[in-house]
């Protein structure tokens, strides 16, 4: 399908939405193919399988992030930055 970028802008969702069905669009200007309108493409499946991935295998105990005082924080330091 061709349509006027200027016919474009008032029918944009309508387009988007033969765009998602599987419909080309291609929006001109003056005559000439300016763009061309298609759907998104889906995440790529491995990306679900990432997510979650290191679930139930890091634990943390109770006041990691509490700030360091004292002497842990003098070793902290000392550890750390040489």
């Amino acid at each position: 399908m061709h349509i006027n970028i200027n016919e474009a802008q008032k029918k944009l969702s309508l387009l988007a939405q033969k765009a998602v069905e599987g419909e080309e669009i291609i929006i001109t200007e003056h005559g000439k193919p300016v763009a061309r309108l298609v759907p998104c493409e889906k995440p790529p499946a491995r990306l679900k399988q990432l997510l979650g991935a290191m679930k139930d295998e890091i634990q943390v105990t109770e006041g990691w992030d509490e700030p360091l005082v004292g002497q842990e924080l003098l070793e902290f330091y000392k550890d750390n930055l040489g």
